[in-house]
């Protein structure tokens, strides 16, 4: 069971749920991949909830707070990226044609960060590391093994993406013609970001977490049976493995994957 104790910048360091019932959310994500749940007081009337696997954190929940559902904020999955430093990454968002939700903020002792939003609209958060590094656990079942980018403005995101991070974005092996691109991160495939043509119509930007599983058609009808909606059945993707995508019982959407080898 891999542990993890640093994240490289550039890389998905954490995964937030966001959700309006976190009693709910916690029995079904703990059925589905095990997790345990760790609640931690954030005020008199908030909580935050650490999900852990082998006693290491592999994401984390909150309840949606008044003003977000006010704003019309769904329930959703939040991915983190790895930066060095917080406040010159977010002072390069604006010039790159993104913006912030707000200033940089610090999180008590354990790090510093911004909600950023894409040119295209998708949402993601910017996490520099201090006492809280991240994900502790990865390369097993439950955990958060990669992510993409669906965007019907890909074009409007690549150059930015690729200036805040550095990111490279690489096509497919010949014969592949699917337009897929792949995020590659230093040396290291991270996620992916999906062509236009594949969305249905309207769909807004947005980034979708993939979890590992070893089973993706039993994961599916697991989710299934605890309230999940299946948004995509389990699909192979050639030459990479098996995947699907799944709302959970509140309407967070994530994916599942079991890779082939």
């Amino acid at each position: 069971m891999p542990n993890i104790d640093h994240h490289a910048p550039g890389t998905f360091c954490w995964v937030e749920l966001a959700t309006i019932d976190p009693a709910a959310a916690k029995s079904f994500y703990g059925s589905l991949f095990g997790w345990k749940a760790n609640d931690i007081p954030m005020g008199p009337d908030a909580v935050y909830t650490m999900f852990e696997l082998d006693g290491r954190e592999a994401a984390a929940g909150y309840k949606l707070r008044p003003d977000q559902l006010e704003y019309g904020v769904p329930p959703h999955w939040l991915v983190y990226i790895a930066v060095t430093n917080a406040d010159e990454s977010a002072a390069r968002v604006a010039e790159l044609g993104g913006k912030l939700s707000s200033p940089v903020f610090d999180v008590a002792e354990h790090g510093r960060m911004a909600i950023v939003h894409d040119p295209t609209g998708a949402t993601f958060a910017i996490w520099q590391a201090k006492a809280h590094t991240g994900i502790q656990i990865g390369g097993v079942d439950g955990t958060l093994c990669w992510a993409d980018l669906n965007s019907p403005h890909r074009d409007k995101a690549v150059p930015f993406y690729s200036g805040l991070f550095g990111w490279q974005f690489d096509p497919g092996k010949d014969g592949d013609m699917s337009g897929y691109l792949h995020i590659k991160n230093g040396g290291e495939y991270i996620g992916g970001a999906l062509p236009a043509k594949y969305l249905p119509p309207g769909t807004p930007s947005h980034w979708l977490a993939y979890f590992l599983t070893s089973n993706c058609d039993a994961s599916t009808e697991k989710a299934k049976s605890l309230g999940a909606n299946v948004m995509i059945a389990p699909s192979d993707i050639e030459g990479a493995g098996r995947y699907s995508v799944v709302g959970d019982p509140q309407g967070a959407v994530f994916a599942l994957f079991q890779p082939s080898r």
